[in-house]
């Protein structure tokens, strides 16, 4: 049976170097942690990985916390999320919680309990008891996407009110005055924040904001479709919607094409997001680009240098995003 030394001899490195990468996979480089795996394949190496674990005191497995799997643009974060995790010798434990703090907390839970080693939630709650504190006086955590900044863990996050400012902008620019907004969660922050940049650009322009432009929604298909009906059906209608996620704007297109409205000739729509979908739509989906696997990517690696104890303070990434505007955006109908 082969032995940890028929590895080392293979792969052309120490015995220790090959006890680091299978322990502490981060602690070496990609290109001797590749070296040392296709090593281990070759002779047929079958280390006990528990006993591994055991002495390292770590599990190198990460929970992860999405609210659905369902959304396109966090499927896009969790492959960003696996890429690094298995690069740096991880595992992903991903949990669908659909929003609910109970679930939440049951796979927190494995942080705790020493089944994980650490978590990303990519809503606004954080799950873990301030007993988990690190010597560096920071949580097992890095929160993403949706985030709360509570100075205890790593957030990753866009600024979305100026990206949302953006767009609003974009729109005014087209000549458009009388803009509706479908909205996501109104518990989201992401919501509230894409709210005030939308109001922020309407104020610098001198335009009242109206709340009988705005409709609720949940970053659905179904949400902007109910929108896009009851928009479609008003005798003073928008001129333009701004939708705050893509989802919602596929589905308000949808609607609004099914009354007979012509887009962008009748009526302008836009999104956020940038999923894969919205340049293929008819017409194409004007829109906001995060860089969605960054997030994961990102994610990930502040994670891992939290638990390594890299990081002494809790760092805020802002991502980049980027307008996008394609053919469901165009000057306003003059009437």
């Amino acid at each position: 049976m082969a032995n940890i030394r028929d590895v080392a001899d293979s792969a052309g490195v120490s015995v220790a170097t090959v006890s680091r990468a299978l322990q502490q996979p981060e602690r070496v480089s990609p290109k001797t942690r590749s070296k040392v795996m296709t090593a281990v394949e070759l002779v047929g190496y079958k280390p006990n990985l528990m006993a591994v674990k055991f002495r390292s005191g770590k599990t190198h497995n990460l929970v992860v916390l999405v609210p659905t799997v369902a959304n396109v643009f966090f499927a896009r974060v969790i492959s960003g999320m696996q890429e690094t995790a298995a690069e740096l010798g991880y595992s992903i434990l991903l949990a669908n919680t659909l929003g609910n703090p109970d679930i939440e907390s049951h796979y927190a839970k494995m942080v705790s309990t020493s089944q994980a080693d650490g978590l990303i939630q990519l809503r606004a709650l954080n799950p873990l008891d301030d007993s988990m504190i690190n010597d560096n006086g920071l949580l097992p955590m890095v929160n993403a996407c949706e985030v709360i900044d509570e100075g205890k863990y790593p957030t990753v996050a866009l600024d979305n009110r100026a990206a949302a400012k953006a767009m609003t902008e974009h729109l005014l620019t087209l000549g458009h005055t009388r803009i509706a907004m479908i909205k996501g969660p109104h518990s989201s922050p992401l919501t509230q924040d894409r709210l005030s940049g939308y109001k922020d650009a309407l104020n610098d322009a001198n335009i009242a904001f109206d709340d009988s432009l705005l409709f609720p929604g949940d970053f659905t298909l179904h949400a902007g479709y109910n929108a896009g009906v009851i928009i479609a059906q008003q005798t003073q209608r928008p001129t333009a919607v701004f939708c705050e996620n893509d989802e919602t704007a596929i589905g308000a297109m949808q609607a609004l094409k099914q009354a007979g409205l012509r887009i962008p000739e009748d009526i302008s729509v836009a999104g956020f997001d940038d999923i894969a979908f919205s340049a293929f739509c008819d017409p194409p989906l004007t829109t906001i680009a995060q860089p969605a696997e960054e997030f994961g990517r990102t994610a990930v690696s502040l994670l891992i240098d939290v638990i390594n104890g890299k990081i002494r303070k809790a760092p805020k990434v802002i991502m980049p995003f980027e307008l996008i505007a394609r053919g469901s955006t165009g000057p306003a109908q003059i009437v």
